[in-house]
């Protein structure tokens, strides 16, 4: 390991990108950088040591979390202006991209030191570059608010936003935030990225209407999952009912989201379409049946 002389120059903050979960994806430079510096600042302490001991890599570990990030920044800023050279990483990705990071770049910055970042992978852009919908203009909105209201009313304040979507969602919220998303945003072309660099790594594309219905089936959705959805909407082919395209588990799905159990949001759903509630059920039985033998 190289030692820094603390009483000279001030150190260097190295932000250095980790595996989102294929080993293989790590960068020859980052593993320079973490055998070399004094201090490793990771959001899970066991995490990262795993990860070192793999590659034979012997550092100290310091926890930097979302719960203490405010007071270990100042500690990390405290041992950078006495010259050390410290790396910050996340459990996987690049630190400061929905995870721990900005309030060390920003004292660092704020004391005149050093900050070198150090790519890598990162979910979201994997997932839109793998996604096949435009690349040129994003906008990456982390996860979506957990509660329907509050996803909602993100959802609508991105409508008229002309730039592809990009979110983290959770496995068991990605069926309710789809269907969401198509209420609000109107039918749009989207993918779903899970398990982005690991063995059952999948990438599925279609309307946000056909993949609420697919990942409205319990299981479905299983692993780190990140969404993507196309800037356009799909504009209706004319001539046609409502009724007699719209999507009974969609509707379903967001009725639940809403706190309705399966059989009040089916009888309202079946109320909404135009459908006799007999009529709703064997639709909503036949696209999830559909929807399971495609996945």
């Amino acid at each position: 390991m190289q030692h820094w002389a603390m009483s000279q120059a001030k150190g260097t903050l190295y932000l250095v990108a980790t595996p989102i979960g294929n080993l293989e994806d790590i960068t020859r430079r980052a593993l320079r950088v973490l055998a070399e510096v004094e201090v490793v600042a990771c959001e899970d302490t066991r995490r990262t040591r795993a990860l070192l001991e793999h590659f034979g890599i012997r550092a100290k570990t310091v926890s930097y979390h979302e719960h203490n990030e405010r007071e270990r920044a100042a500690e990390l800023a405290a041992l950078l202006e006495r010259g050390a050279a410290v790396a910050v990483v996340s459990d996987a990705g690049t630190p400061g991209i929905n995870d721990p990071g900005y309030r060390i770049v920003c004292a660092a910055a704020e004391r005149g030191i050093n900050v070198v970042p150090v790519p890598g992978p990162s979910a979201f852009v994997a997932a839109l570059t793998a996604s096949g919908l435009p690349t040129d203009e994003f906008y990456f909105g982390g996860f979506l608010p957990a509660r329907a209201h509050a996803r909602r009313q993100k959802l609508a304040a991105l409508r008229d936003l002309r730039a592809t979507l990009v979110f983290y969602e959770a496995p068991h919220r990605i069926a309710l935030a789809l269907a969401d998303a198509r209420e609000i945003l109107g039918e749009r072309e989207a993918a779903v990225a899970r398990e982005l660099t690991k063995i059952h790594e999948e990438v599925v594309r279609g309307r946000l209407g056909d993949l609420a219905a697919r990942f409205s089936i319990e299981g479905a959705a299983r692993g780190e999952l990140v969404l993507v959805i196309d800037r356009v909407v799909i504009e209706e082919e004319s001539g046609v009912e409502e009724g007699a395209t719209a999507s009974v588990a969609v509707r379903v799905a967001a009725l639940e989201a809403e706190g309705l159990d399966q059989r009040a949001a089916l009888k309202r759903a079946a109320r909404e379409l135009g459908l006799t509630r007999d009529e709703a059920y064997r639709r909503l039985t036949s696209e999830r049946a559909r929807s399971k033998s495609e996945n």
